[in-house]
C-alpha cells in the first residue's frame, strides 16, 4: 500500500468520525461476566479512582481490577468445595432475582394438601416476611427448596422479634407462635446448615481479603494506543503506532487521604517541523499531544507521580507532591468536559485540555484549597522542579531539582512556580477561575514541570534566548488569567479562557516580553449515545507579541465510547502559522487515539 494511501486511510476517519458517528452510531456490545472465577473473583475486586480533592470539580474515571487468587494448596481442597457451592446459589440468585412474594398461594410448587402450606399460609399471608421467586414458584420439591424454605422461616422469625421488641407483641397470634416452633422442629437441621453456611461464607470472605495485595491499596490503569500522522509539513513525517501506559496505586489510611504512586510507560514521540526546503528544524511543540506528555521513550518503566491528599478539618484540601506534582492536581481548571488531567478521554491535544497557566511548572511543593466544596474557594500552592538544569554542569546535563542540595538546586532555589487561584462556583452549570502566576524558570517556561515544552511556541518559551545564553540565566514570570466553563443544559457546553504573561529572560539585554493566550470550546457530551463526547476548540497556544504571525490552534474530536472501559476518539488538530515563523507551513495532524481503562 502506498504512503499516500496509507495517509488517507488515516485521516479520513479523523476528519469525518465524528460525522460517521451521529449518522451510524456504534453498537457497543455490553459485556455481562458469568463465569464461575469471575464470580470468585468479583469477592475481591477492587474499585478505585485517581481521585482528586472535593474541590476539583472534573473527577477522573473510576477503574475497577480483581486481585489473582492465590494458588491452592493441599489444604484448600474443602475451601475450595465451599467456595463453588457459595457460587452455586449466588448464580441462582442472579438468574432469578428473588422477589417479595405476598401470597401463599403465589407459590406453585407448594402442595395444599402439605401441612407446610398452611403454615405458609398463616406466616407469609399474615407477616409478609417469606422470599420466593418472580416466577411464583418456592420451588420446595427440589433439594435446595428446604434451604430456600428454612432461610424464609428465618426471617419470620427475625419479623416477628422485631414486632415483639416494638412492643407490638398482641399482634403476634399464639398459635402462630406454635406453628414457628414445630416448623423449627421441622428445619433443624437446615436452619443449623444455613447458619453453618452463613458462618462459613465469612471465614472465606475474611480469608479471601488477607489473601488481596493490600487491604488499604488500589489499583486503576490506563493504555492509549494512537495511530497518527502529521500531513502539511514540508517533510516527511510517516506515519506512527504510538503507546502510553500508567498504572496508579492508590493507598488509604483512614478513608479520606489517599496516597498516589504511578508507574509510566511510553514511546510517543512528537512529529518534526520542516523549513520549506524539507530539512527538519526540531519538533511540534503547538500539536503536542495528551499521549506525547508524560512518555518516558522506548516504553522505560518510571515512577512519575509520588503524592498524598488528605482534608484539614471539613473545608480544607491539602496536596503533598514528592515527586511530579502539578498545579491541575489540585486546583479546578474550569475546562469542562476537554480537561482529563493529561489522560485518554478528553481533548487530543495537551492545549485544548486547559489554560495554560496551569502548565508552569511542576515538581514537589505543596498545594491547598480553602473553602473545598463551597460556592467560592481558594487554590494555592507551590512547585519546585524535579528537571532543573544547573548551570556548573554540562549543557545537555540535567538533575533532580527538588531534591538536590547543590547550590541553585533544592525546593527553594532553583526553577519554581506559585499559583493563587479564586474559585466561584454558584450552581452546577457555571464555574469561573482567576487565577495568578509567579515562575523563575531555568528552562522553558509552559514545560508542565518536566523541563521540555508541552505548550506554547518557542518563543514563548524563550527557546531563542535560552540557547544564545546557554540556559544559564533563567526567566521570570509573572501572569494572571481567567478560566470559565458554563453548562447551557445537559447536552451542551461552552467553555474558554484568556491569560497575559509578562516573562523576563535575564541577561538577554532585551527585556520583557509580553506573552497571550486564549481560546473558545464548544463540547456536546452524550452526542450520539451516553458516554460519547464531540469537542471544538480554537484559540492561540501561548505566543510572544511582536514577533511573526499569530499561531492559531484549531481542534476538533469525537470520542466513541465502546464500553466502560473502552473509547475510540478520531480527531484533527490543525495549526495555522506554528513558531510564529512566516516561512513555516500549516500543521495538520490526524489521530486515531484508543484509550483503555481498568
Amino acid at each position: 500500500m502506498s504512503k499516500n494511501l496509507l495517509r488517507t486511510l488515516l485521516v479520513f476517519p479523523a476528519l469525518l468520525g465524528a460525522f460517521m458517528a451521529v449518522v451510524s452510531p456504534s453498537v457497543a456490545a455490553e459485556t455481562n461476566i458469568s463465569s464461575d472465577e469471575t464470580i470468585l473473583a468479583s469477592s475481591t475486586e477492587q474499585t478505585v479512582a485517581q481521585t482528586l480533592p472535593a474541590s476539583v470539580a472534573q473527577a477522573l474515571p473510576t477503574a475497577t481490577v480483581a486481585q489473582a487468587l492465590p494458588a491452592a494448596t493441599d489444604g484448600t481442597t474443602s475451601d475450595a468445595a465451599s467456595l463453588n457451592q457459595i457460587n452455586r446459589y449466588v448464580r441462582e440468585g442472579r438468574a432469578n432475582q428473588l422477589g417479595q412474594v405476598t401470597s401463599v398461594s403465589q407459590l406453585t410448587d407448594v402442595r395444599p394438601t402439605d401441612w407446610a402450606f398452611q403454615a405458609l399460609q398463616s406466616l407469609v399471608e399474615r407477616y409478609g416476611c417469606i422470599v420466593g421467586y418472580p416466577d411464583k414458584t418456592y420451588r420446595g420439591n427440589r433439594a435446595m427448596t428446604r434451604y430456600e424454605f428454612a432461610a424464609g422461616l428465618n426471617s419470620c422469625l427475625d419479623k416477628i422479634q422485631e414486632l415483639i421488641a416494638a412492643a407490638t407483641a398482641d399482634f403476634v397470634k399464639k398459635e402462630d407462635l406454635e406453628v414457628v416452633k414445630r416448623l423449627q422442629e421441622e428445619f433443624a437441621t437446615e436452619l443449623a446448615a444455613l447458619r453453618g453456611r452463613v458462618e462459613s461464607l465469612e471465614v472465606r470472605t475474611a480469608t479471601l481479603e488477607k489473601q488481596q495485595f493490600s487491604t488499604t491499596t488500589k489499583l486503576s490503569g490506563e493504555v492509549i494506543f494512537a495511530v497518527t500522522d502529521e500531513f502539511a509539513q514540508p517533510g516527511r513525517n510517516e506515519t506512527v503506532f504510538q503507546d502510553r501506559v500508567r498504572l496508579t496505586l492508590t493507598s488509604s489510611f483512614s478513608g479520606q487521604d489517599k496516597l498516589i504512586v504511578r508507574l509510566a510507560a511510553g514511546n510517543a514521540d512528537p512529529f518534526r517541523t520542516f523549513d520549506r526546503a524539507g530539512n527538519a528544524t526540531g519538533s511540534i511543540l503547538e500539536g503536542f499531544q495528551q499521549f506525547n506528555f508524560g512518555s518516558t521513550g522506548g516504553n522505560r518503566v518510571f515512577a512519575d507521580w509520588v503524592a498524598y491528599y488528605f482534608p484539614v478539618g471539613e473545608n480544607i484540601q491539602v496536596y503533598i507532591p514528592a515527586y511530579a506534582g502539578l498545579h491541575y492536581d489540585y486546583m479546578p481548571t474550569h475546562a469542562g468536559y476537554f480537561e482529563d488531567f493529561d489522560g485518554g478521554n478528553g481533548g487530543l491535544s495537551y492545549f485544548a485540555s486547559r489554560n495554560p497557566i496551569y502548565d508552569i511548572g511542576g515538581g514537589s511543593g505543596i498545594g491547598a484549597t480553602f473553602g473545598a466544596g463551597k460556592a467560592l474557594s481558594l487554590s494555592l500552592g507551590y512547585l519546585a522542579d524535579n528537571g532543573s538544569y544547573l548551570p556548573s554542569r554540562a549543557a545537555s546535563t540535567f538533575t533532580l531539582g527538588a531534591n538536590n542540595p547543590a547550590s541553585e538546586g533544592g525546593l527553594f532555589n532553583g526553577s519554581y512556580s506559585a499559583l493563587a487561584q479564586i474559585n466561584f462556583t454558584p450552581n452546577d452549570k457555571l464555574s469561573v477561575g482567576l487565577a495568578y502566576v509567579n515562575a523563575f524558570r531555568k528552562r522553558d517556561v509552559f514545560d508542565g514541570g518536566g523541563g521540555a515544552a508541552a505548550n506554547g511556541t518557542s518563543f514563548a518559551n524563550f527557546q531563542d534566548t535560552n540557547g544564545a545564553l546557554g540556559k544559564e540565566a533563567g526567566s521570570v514570570v509573572n501572569g494572571g488569567g481567567i478560566s470559565a466553563v458554563f453548562k447551557l443544559n445537559e447536552k451542551i457546553a461552552i467553555n474558554g479562557w484568556g491569560s497575559f504573561f509578562r516573562i523576563d529572560a535575564l541577561g538577554d539585554g532585551i527585556g520583557r516580553r509580553d506573552v497571550w493566550s486564549y481560546a473558545l470550546g464548544l463540547s456536546f457530551p452524550d452526542f450520539g449515545k451516553p458516554g460519547n463526547l464531540l469537542g471544538v476548540l480554537a484559540g492561540t497556544p501561548p505566543y510572544a507579541g511582536g514577533i511573526g504571525e499569530v499561531p492559531i490552534h484549531v481542534e476538533g474530536f469525537y470520542r466513541v465510547r465502546l464500553t466502560d472501559n473502552i473509547s475510540i476518539t478520531p480527531g484533527v488538530i490543525w495549526v495555522i502559522n506554528p513558531g510564529q515563523n512566516k516561512v513555516d507551513t500549516d500543521t495538520l495532524i490526524g489521530t486515531v487515539r484508543t484509550t483503555f481503562t481498568f
